[in-house]
Formats: structure tokens, sequence, C-alpha cells
């Protein structure tokens, strides 16, 4: 199987030789990275089909990563995508979204690189220099790509008030100008902080990476996190990644009771229509194998709809970077 036409939808080829995909009718859909309508298929599954909203892509060297240290052998290692598709394809994992790990423009043009030769990968949430003056040159020479669907900062390693910025804000406004998402990652205690950051955009769409990255404890819940999340969550242009949960689990080994508490409480901030799957591969190898986080998740997944979970694993992330739009 080669993978997904940009926007999601499967190639005749992929259909005739995958038994889950069941062929209804053929419908005009209009889809906002490709452009005019033009004739796709409808289809319903037997089996989920699912995006993987959240992981990353490197060349692996000490100097470029820093972060992966002692400890972390596991993933100072290069991954690229064949090692992802060979991964998730075989688990019903169709389709990804990669994200920024360097905050670095070569990286952004080499993820975008990735993009144009590999169907698998749907969007690329890029990294640009929002505080800086060259911010505009930056925007005019990625945003036209029609797979950057995002930009990326890590927030979490900034001080406090780094949100708040005058010059930080106004570079989201220039994400909104070019209908680009902006991807929140934060810790627990920045939350009120992105509050009064998001409140600053209603117009713009977000979406929290890993749920602000909760403490998890064996028999100990992050109650605060769960009060801040939920605030966030009325921000309808607000929508959450269940994703890298298993690498804040701060007690070993992680279990899925232990996940439970999170993903209940995230379901209940953010429903149905605004929570979306992800992995965090490859740092999720660091607690979990990626086949174990699959089977996770579809058990905490369980008790939704055949439509919920059709959300849950596949439209909202299309949904919230612009990869399916009906017309």
């Amino acid at each position: 199987m080669t993978g997904l036409l940009l926007g999601g939808i499967p190639s005749l080829d992929t259909l005739h030789s995958h038994k889950q995909y069941l062929i209804i009718r053929v419908i005009d859909h209009g889809w906002s990275r490709i452009g005019p309508s033009t004739q796709h298929l409808s289809f319903v599954f037997q089996d989920l089909f699912m995006i993987d909203s959240h992981h990353h892509f490197w060349n692996f060297s000490a100097d470029q990563y820093p972060w992966i240290g002692k400890g972390m052998e596991r993933i100072a290692n290069d991954f690229l995508p064949q090692n992802l598709l060979d991964t998730a394809q075989p688990l019903g994992v169709e389709g990804v979204i990669s994200v920024q790990a360097r905050q670095t423009l070569e990286e952004t043009r080499w993820l975008l690189e990735l993009a144009e030769n590999s169907e698998f990968i749907h969007g690329v949430v890029g990294w640009v220099p929002l505080k800086s003056k060259e911010l505009g040159a930056a925007l005019d020479r990625f945003a036209s790509h029609p797979k950057l669907v995002g930009v990326r900062h890590v927030v979490q390693d900034e001080p406090a008030g780094f949100l708040l910025a005058s010059a930080f804000n106004q570079g989201i406004d220039a994400l909104l100008e070019r209908n680009l998402v902006y991807d929140l990652l934060v810790f627990p205690h920045q939350l009120k902080e992105t509050i009064s950051f998001v409140d600053r955009h209603p117009e713009q769409i977000f979406v929290l990476d890993h749920l602000a990255k909760p403490r998890i404890r064996q028999n100990e819940f992050d109650s605060e996190w769960a009060i801040d999340l939920k605030q966030l969550a009325k921000r309808e242009n607000v929508s959450a990644k269940f994703s890298g949960l298993t690498t804040e689990v701060i007690t070993q080994p992680w279990s899925i009771e232990m996940l439970k508490p999170y993903w209940e409480t995230a379901l209940e901030a953010f429903g149905p229509n605004r929570l979306m799957y992800g992995s965090d591969w490859p740092v999720c190898l660091l607690k979990t194998e990626y086949n174990q986080w699959v089977d996770a998740v579809k058990k905490l997944a369980g008790d939704l709809t055949s439509e919920q979970q059709k959300l849950f694993f596949t439209m909202n992330c299309l949904k919230a970077y612009g990869l399916e739009t009906m017309s």
C-alpha cells in the first residue's frame, strides 16, 4: 500500500487492495489544500482508519539534538518516514502530521521536502521565527507550500510571560493571515498564561500538544492540571492531542489504568469533536512501543461510538489542520 493522497483520500489502487474500505458512491468534495472540487470516493470503514497527528523525524546528531541525553539512547538514532511507515501502517495508521523537533528554518525546509516525497505525510507543523523581523520573509518562503499546515515554538522551554510578549503575538497574527494553525507546546504550570494568550487570538486555530504534559503518578491525579485544562478547553478554537502521555508517567511502569483519568478529563473537556489521536513517535519509544500505545488508546476509546472513534482517530485532525473541508 502506498498511502493516501493529500487530504486523506485513498487512491483507487489502495482501495482495491485493502478490504477495510467499502466504496459506497462517488461524490464531489472540495478539499481546502487541494484546490477546486474534484471527484473523490466516499467510503465507510470496517476497521479504524487512523491519522497520527503528532510525530517527529530526524537525522540524529548530538549537536543538533542536545535534549536527547543520557538514558535516552533508544531515540539517539535516525528516524525517517520509511521507519514510521513500516511501524505504523500495519496498525491502521494511513497518514501523519510531522511536527518540528528543532527550531530552525532548515528543519522546516527538510520536513517539507520529506512531505513532498511521501503521500503518507499529510502535513507539516514547522518552525518559523515568530518574534523576528525576518518572520515575513520566512512565511513568504514556506506558507504557500500545500503541506505546511501549522507552526510550533517550544514554549515549554521559555520563561514566564513569553506567550504574552507583543512581538510573539504579532507573529501569531501573521499566521492567521496565512491560515496556519499554531501548536501549543506547554507544561501544566503554563496553562493559565496559555489561556490569556489564546484569548488574544479568538479567530486563530490552536492545537494543544500532549494535553500540556500532565505529571502522571500512581494513585495521584494532577487535579490542578485538570482545572486549567478544562478552562482552556472552553475556547472553541482550541483542539487537543491525546499523545505522548507515557513519557509523562513519573512512576514505573505505566498502565492504562494510570492514563484513564487523563483520557476521561480530556474527553470531558474537549469532547469527541476536538480531541485527536497522536503518538509522539519516536519520543514515545522511551516508555512504550508504537503498537502498545495504539492498543492502549483503542482500549481507552472503546466506549466511544463508531462515529466518535472516527472523529477522534481521523477527522478531528484533518479538520483542525484544514485538510478536510467539504464544499
